[in-house]
């Protein structure tokens, strides 16, 4: 049910969405392992780098592969995020559930691999031919082999997601209840994931 919202929250500027959702009970081992789930269910995120002069620019892609709370893009090596990841290895990668609303964003640091490196061949399926296209000279034919093939590799600084406890029913209710109390909807619960509790889930 919603709650109220205190004085001391005002003072001390609080947010009190985020003060009150967030979750100082659960343990990080299952934190982490709820946010396996979250992202696994997904396949597809927002990989955000940043561009000179612009800022963040952010793209959709799949998920190639996720190893603990790292992961592995394959992507084509002449695309623009490419010379963003030369002036900056920072990246984000956001998810959101449009039925739950449930989210996650991962803050990390990109390693690039050329296509010459078995993760490559690791990586590949035969639908990434779709989005490199074939040339005909036998080189640029979108297999594993193709030079345009790089690996991103994301290893995860810190992640916060955030996870529906309500159905659409009950979020409904809250917000409701809310607006007419002046109180703070409760709809689901906040987790941060540290370095250091990455860096325990990544040797675990």
């Amino acid at each position: 049910m919603p709650e109220p919202l205190k004085k001391g929250e005002v003072d001390s500027q609080t947010d009190p969405t985020i003060a009150k959702q967030f979750d100082t009970t659960t343990p990080k081992h299952e934190q982490i392992e709820e946010f396996y789930k979250t992202v696994d269910g997904l396949k597809v995120g927002l990989l955000s780098t940043n561009r000179p002069g612009i800022g963040p620019v952010a793209r959709s892609m799949a998920i190639a592969q996720r190893k603990g709370p790292d992961f592995y893009f394959l992507a084509n090596k002449h695309s623009q995020k490419f010379k963003d990841l030369d002036n900056d290895k920072t990246v984000q990668i956001t998810f959101q559930n449009s039925s739950s609303q449930d989210w996650a964003s991962v803050t990390g640091e990109a390693t690039l691999a050329s296509h010459d490196t078995p993760k490559v061949k690791d990586l590949y399926s035969p639908t990434m031919k779709a989005w490199f296209g074939d040339l005909g000279d036998g080189v640029h034919n979108g297999t594993a082999d193709d030079p345009r093939m790089a690996v991103i590799e994301v290893t995860s600084k810190f992640i916060v997601y955030w996870k529906s406890t309500v159905g659409t029913l009950g979020f409904l209710k809250e917000v409701g209840v809310g607006a007419l109390k002046g109180e703070v909807a409760q709809t689901g619960i906040t987790r941060h994931l540290e370095e250091a509790d990455i860096k325990h889930a990544r040797e675990g």
